[in-house]
């Protein structure tokens, strides 16, 4: 389920989690409805293992089709259509089995929250210290008898907010800055690529590469660098102004939270 990740995209993830507007003893104090859950123990919930295992066997009944279908095909263009295409069937089994899974969950996590007065739920992973842990609730009402009810309340206003990177990255400012250091990227491997084919030593070699990393490393600092710490202080102003205490990134947020997305993208200029 995850996807690639641009420099700018990384860059950007880690200025919303890091991001802690006010000082920490302010958040001891203040933040006591935020929720965690551990993703990773409700995906060996039976019903989660079932799925992934009848993945498994599909993809394996695929590939064996596939490796088939590839060798009948003819010339790139070919290739590429008949690889898309099981990727999507791949995909399509892939909702097909997990889709009517996360819904549950994701309405088993909500009702706990509401039952526990939370305004947010957050990934364990990125918490460190403090938040409840409701991933036993989670996991009772996902193995009990019946399907978990979704609750009757929204979630309450939150003092935890979220960005979601995808539409950052697609403002003009930062998609242009992306697709520029893509290409120079491009380009210097291109070219170091070139360079490798002609060198005679060990130490020529090494130059070369160095001399590629340092370019790229330059690129980035000249062009990524700016719009980072401008996507920072974005972030900073807007969560101020909403009396928010920290932000996060929305692939990190299960349930609840205020989003701020389009509040930065205006603050940025998109």
């Amino acid at each position: 389920m995850s996807t690639a990740r641009t420099p700018l995209t990384h860059a950007f993830a880690a200025v919303a989690l890091a991001l802690v507007v006010f000082a920490p003893a302010t958040l001891a104090q203040e933040v006591t409805d935020i929720g965690y859950v551990d993703q990773t123990a409700l995906s060996n919930i039976g019903s989660f293992t079932d799925a992934s295992r009848q993945l498994a066997q599909y993809k394996s009944q695929l590939d064996g089709e596939f490796a088939a279908a590839m060798r009948s095909a003819h010339g790139a263009d070919e290739q590429a259509r008949v690889s898309q295409e099981f990727q999507d069937k791949l995909a399509d089994r892939q909702r097909e089995l997990f889709g009517p899974l996360f819904e549950k969950a994701q309405i088993a996590i909500a009702s706990v929250a509401s039952s526990k007065d939370l305004s947010v739920v957050v990934d364990k992973r990125i918490v460190i210290y403090g938040g409840q842990d409701i991933t036993q609730s989670v996991t009772d009402l996902l193995t009990g008898i019946g399907d978990p009810v979704p609750p009757v309340n929204t979630p309450p206003p939150s003092s935890v907010g979220y960005v979601d990177q995808e539409a950052i990255d697609a403002t003009p400012k930062l998609k242009s800055a992306t697709d520029t250091f893509a290409q120079f990227r491009a380009d210097q491997t291109q070219q170091a690529q070139s360079k490798l084919k002609t060198v005679k030593t060990e130490a020529d070699r090494e130059q070369v590469l160095k001399d590629y990393q340092d370019a790229v490393a330059a690129k980035e600092k000249d062009i990524i660098t700016p719009l980072v710490d401008q996507t920072r202080d974005a972030i900073s102003d807007v969560a101020k102004a909403h009396h928010l205490l920290l932000v996060i990134d929305r692939g990190d947020l299960i349930y609840g939270g205020t989003d701020i997305t389009a509040d930065v993208v205006k603050e940025l200029g998109g």
